[in-house]
């Protein structure tokens, strides 16, 4: 399927008005200044006053330091009229960096490894273009730049420190750069688009012992493989083969010599799903599946399992409108790509459930030019010719939701 895309030379951007096309090389240096100095979540000091500076600079009215280092700022149009925020996330990745190029990270061990440099790049270039033509829009538009999306999540915080009222918000949009499609598709659908994510922690207490003489032992890595196998049950028995629904183990520590029984054992995982009337089922259901199986060979446990995102699920209304502007973006019919979910999460969700929204993947991959690298991947880098794009369609629905 994937063939059947726009390939990078085929990407037409005449659709992109001439001032943003004009913006392509501030952004791309703004974005690449930002990819130098990446920065974790709520640590983002650096980035945080490079985006102050310019929405001074530019004269926005803008606030800082909500949810430690979040800023959003407030552009007002020419005529009173409904209100719209924008949401582009900002951390980095713990991620050591491969990448050979000029901006490449200048902080050891840190990375934007998922786009976040473009995304924040794309919201200052709205910004400036809505602020130098106020005339184009009614109402006001609330450009939000999160911190901490990667873990532990900074959009709770933002929303409960008042970003969505004064005034009060109608609608959010926002986007993911995705080097799963490539550049010059975008990816949007009405309903769930990503995952909820919930994680899970489990230490199984048993007796340790000689390898020699199990009889003596309650063996914690039996046990614990018995757990993981029964895990996968969940999702192959008790939820509906209709629904989409993965459980992961990522860890598993136990033991230290070849010849000792292990006393205990370590694991972790993740459980995603579309549909949020899952809420509250697995982890239910898998800590029935541990109690069993622990009494059944004489281990106990200790499990801590904890909701981390919820779904983004996107609003009817709010995707039709960034459909209908994209679609005059990027060259259809194969420009746009309803089919985009993913397990992936991100908390955007927290935001769509506040208010009516849509989130939405821009495409930025290039594999002729080796920029096709997984997200999280040390060698991640995309095709910046996305960013003006990104900003077109901002501006867009900014027009047409604010008209």
């Amino acid at each position: 399927m994937v063939s059947t895309f726009p390939t990078p030379n085929s990407v037409n951007l005449s659709q992109i008005r001439l001032d943003i096309r004009s913006m392509q090389p501030q952004l791309v240096n703004w974005r690449r200044q930002l990819h130098q100095r990446p920065e974790l979540g709520f640590q983002e000091q650096i980035t945080s006053e490079f985006i102050a500076q310019k929405l001074q600079e530019w004269g926005i009215e803008h606030q800082t330091g909500i949810a430690k280092t979040g800023i959003v700022a407030t552009i007002s149009g020419n005529r009173p009229g409904p209100v719209l925020a924008i949401r582009a996330d900002m951390d980095a990745l713990p991620i050591q960096e491969e990448n050979d190029v000029p901006y490449r990270s200048l902080h050891e061990g840190k990375m934007h490894a998922c786009g976040h440099d473009g995304h924040t790049a794309i919201a200052l270039g709205t910004a400036y273009y809505l602020s130098q033509h106020p005339e184009d829009f009614s109402g006001t538009v609330k450009i939000i730049f999160q911190p901490a999306e990667e873990g532990p999540g900074g959009a709770k915080p933002m929303i409960e420190e008042g970003v969505l009222s004064n005034p009060e918000v109608e609608a959010i949009i926002g986007l993911h750069l995705w080097n799963n499609l490539p550049v010059g598709t975008v990816g949007v659908r009405s309903g769930s688009l990503m995952a909820a994510v919930e994680l899970f922690r489990c230490t199984i207490l048993g007796k340790g012992g000689h390898g020699a003489m199990p009889h003596q032992t309650v063996d914690s890595v039996v046990v614990s493989a018995q757990i993981i196998n029964a895990l996968q049950t969940i999702i192959a028995r008790n939820v509906n083969p209709l629904e989409s629904a993965v459980v992961t183990v990522g860890e598993l520590h136990a033991g230290k010599v070849y010849n000792v029984i292990a006393d205990t054992a370590r694991m972790s995982g993740t459980v995603r799903y579309f549909n949020p009337e899952l809420e509250g089922y697995f982890g239910k259901r898998i800590e029935q599946l541990i109690a069993g199986i622990c009494q059944s060979y004489g281990a106990s446990y200790d499990l801590n399992y904890w909701r981390l995102y919820p779904p983004v699920i996107n609003d009817a209304k709010i995707a039709e409108l960034v459909r209908s502007v994209a679609t005059d973006v990027v060259e259809t019919p194969v420009g746009i790509v309803p089919e985009c979910q993913t397990m992936a999460s991100e908390d955007m969700s927290f935001f769509l459930e506040a208010v009516p929204g849509c989130y939405f993947f821009l495409g930025s991959a290039n594999s002729a030019a080796g920029l096709a690298y997984p997200h999280h991947h040390p060698r991640f880098n995309f095709d910046e010719t996305a960013l003006g794009m990104g900003v077109e369609i901002f501006v867009r629905c900014v027009e047409k939701f604010c008209s």
